[in-house]
């Protein structure tokens, strides 16, 4: 890949361009699935590539390849040089010259990458095994799925920049299904790690059946507003929908609700939202940011206060301030955009279990449906089904289904009335988003 560098930004000079940027990244996946006791599907998949950025007179242009030797060094100079030509945009492209200091951070065990695809196997059929012995109403385990993923990057450039970063992460994905007579239901966890040895296959099925059995029995409740607990998984569920907020290129595009809000108050006090590159669990940690720029841990929120956006080049400088280390590509052929790597609520003191025993009449939110379609990004508005339990004189009575609340994300920011220790997070999708349980002074409820 060096060596490629050097031939590409030569030639490079020679076709006239004056500042050149290569993007490696590749990826490798190993995903299996047990259904019954045997292997229902198993995949080993690797893909990667190149980017490439030069301004050629004065405009940049772009080209990319899965391709890496001599004859795609002439193919990306000449798609380069013919797209620089005819790109019409006013923006300012930047190719960075490096940051002060990057931080040292470990994201790849060697110890992970010498688990074997047996071993893997075994665990799933372990869990599995144990969720069907756990209760006889257990029908069926429709998900038990292991992922391991491997990424590599490394970006460079001609003003000398040159970073590489290598990490592997594993997570598990379980679902169970419950039935007792007509009533059927189910549970899921996704449980993710970078040493192997944290997973606990009876820890791991014990929960999600016990979930699954705790919601048999569900119904409906009367339609009226109620105090909520939203527990850790929903909260962050529903967090992840809002995140674009946060984006200063969203807020330049008049798609955020936080335009002008810097420095002012969004949220309850008892808020602080914090994005942080170096957590060791991070799915999304990184010490640099895919236009090179060092990455920090950045207080987004403080006591509910908004202190930043998330920033990549182009925005900081159209807002004369540091890049915050957002500036993100999917994939080596991605454009850039701007996106969080691991954002969350700070978790506060109290147990979830604390905040039910409080509450003499309220709902637990367990999950949400329908954050897609029914969660406007833009507006803050959201009307969602949900699932979860009732609770009355501190102790939950029993589930509760078939109901949908309503409200607004950033209202619901300031009526949080506590934040509970059990920080959680869910499914990695445009960053790894987590929050606590949270409990909040009041939603409308949609039931019977």
């Amino acid at each position: 890949m060096l060596n490629f560098k050097d031939s590409l930004f030569t030639k490079g000079n020679d076709y006239g361009f004056s500042d050149m940027e290569l993007y490696y990244q590749s990826g490798g996946k190993f995903s299996t699935k047990i259904y019954k006791g045997d292997v229902d599907s198993f995949s080993i998949a690797n893909v990667g590539g190149v980017s490439f950025r030069g301004i050629y007179q004065g405009k940049m242009g772009y080209a990319y390849t899965e391709k890496i030797d001599g004859a795609s060094i002439t193919f990306l100079l000449e798609e380069a040089k013919e797209n620089a030509l005819i790109i019409d945009s006013e923006d300012n492209e930047i190719i960075f010259s490096g940051s002060k200091k990057y931080e040292e951070i470990e994201l790849y065990s060697e110890k992970l990458a010498s688990v074997t695809n047996e071993e893997k196997i075994n665990l799933l059929k372990k869990i599995e095994t144990i969720c069907f012995s756990l209760s006889e109403k257990v029908t069926s385990v429709n998900y038990c799925l292991l992922e391991s993923v491997d990424t590599e990057k490394m970006i460079a450039n001609t003003k000398g920049l040159e970073k590489y970063e290598k990490g592997n992460v594993v997570y598990t994905y379980i679902s169970v299904v419950v039935k007792d007579g007509e009533d059927i239901k189910t549970a899921s966890k996704v449980t993710l790690a970078r040493d192997f040895a944290t997973f606990d296959a009876t820890a791991l099925a014990t929960q999600v059946v016990e979930e699954a059995l705790s919601t048999l029995g569900a119904t409906s409740i009367a339609s009226k507003e109620y105090p909520i607990i939203l527990r850790n998984t929903a909260a962050a569920a529903l967090l992840r929908v809002f995140t674009s907020s946060f984006s200063a290129d969203n807020v330049h595009k008049g798609k955020s609700r936080l335009a002008n809000k810097l420095g002012k108050s969004i949220a309850n006090s008892y808020v602080s939202i914090a994005d942080d590159p170096y957590l060791k669990n991070g799915f999304m940690s990184r010490s640099f940011d895919s236009e090179g720029v060092a990455t920090q841990r950045l207080q987004v929120v403080e006591k509910g206060v908004l202190k930043s956006y998330l920033h990549n080049l182009k925005t900081a400088v159209k807002d004369q301030v540091q890049p915050t280390g957002h500036g993100t590509k999917a994939s080596y052929k991605g454009t850039m955009t701007i996106a969080p790597s691991n954002l969350f609520i700070e978790p506060g003191e109290k147990t979830y279990e604390q905040l039910v025993a409080s509450e003499k009449e309220a709902i637990v939110i367990t999950d949400l449906q329908g954050l897609h379609s029914g969660a406007n990004a833009i507006s803050g508005d959201f009307s969602l089904s949900a699932n979860g339990y009732v609770v009355k004189a501190g102790v939950i009575e029993r589930p509760v289904n078939q109901i949908t609340i309503a409200g607004n994300f950033y209202t619901l920011l300031e009526e949080i009335e506590t934040v509970a220790n059990d920080l959680d997070f869910g499914m990695p999708s445009g960053g790894y988003i987590g929050s606590p349980s949270l409990k909040i002074k009041r939603l409308a409820v949609s039931g019977e």
